[in-house]
């Protein structure tokens, strides 16, 4: 089974929780075997220009000391054979350089997400 994870929320408990739960989720599932493919809509966009781990939250006298690290999942996922995509014009609206994406990231317009749909089994949104 093939299965795409599209992801439209960003930054969603990346503040407080060391990753974001999806992308954990879909390494977790590719570690176990799982044929994936994310791709990063809406809001989502944003996970494929970060540079930065998501800073340090600091509550009363408790801290985040491992804050989520986008780069590195993406990374991550991507090495492990993950394809990772990222809408074209959702990028755009948002002011995002396409050409800022992380390496290993493909674009993808909105019309191309139909091949896209069509070559999984099931889509998961998130």
């Amino acid at each position: 089974m093939k299965a795409l994870q599209v992801i439209d929320q960003a930054f969603r408990t990346t503040t407080e929780e060391q990753d974001d739960t999806i992308l954990w989720l879909t390494q977790s599932m590719r570690g176990a075997g799982g044929h994936l493919t994310v791709l990063l809509s809406g809001h989502g966009v944003y996970y494929a220009t970060q540079q930065q781990t998501q800073p340090i939250l600091k509550v009363a006298g408790w801290a985040q000391t491992q804050p989520a690290n986008l780069p590195r999942d993406l990374s991550n996922l991507l090495e492990s054979g993950v394809p990772v995509y990222a809408v074209t014009e959702d990028l755009e609206e948002r002011g995002l350089d396409r050409r800022a994406l992380l390496n290993g990231i493909k674009a993808v317009s909105r019309q191309g997400l139909v091949n896209l749909y069509e070559s999984v089994d099931q889509i998961w949104q998130w």
